[in-house]
């Protein structure tokens, strides 16, 4: 197979993790809020139903994801391919679409 297409089908793995990572830092963040409205609305303590060491965890995830782009930009140049991926406007459509690569030549 083409390192192209292949390194396109990697990128379009990486969408699709950092979109699903992003849904769970917004759903986390959702949980919180709720959370936070339920206890006022309940007088409970402020320690039920804590998650912001999951959305802690979630942030450091999206940070690790992000570094991963950046070092898999740098290998997709090491290895010599010089087109440009694409990625889809909707990253959570990424993992069921083909391939796409464009085949311009950096330079």
């Amino acid at each position: 197979m083409d390192k192209a297409l292949i390194a396109q089908t990697v990128a379009n793995k990486l969408f699709a993790t950092e979109n699903a990572v992003d849904t769970a830092i917004l759903e986390a963040s959702k949980l919180m809020g709720g959370l936070i409205d339920a206890r006022h609305e309940m007088r409970l303590s402020a320690v039920v139903g804590e998650v912001a060491a999951a959305l802690s965890a979630l942030t450091e995830a999206r940070k690790a994801v992000v570094e991963a782009h950046h070092e898999l930009a740098e290998v997709k140049l090491r290895v010599g391919i010089r087109t440009k991926l694409l990625g889809v406007t909707d990253k959570s459509m990424a993992a069921e679409h083909q391939p796409l690569v464009a085949h311009r030549r950096a330079g």
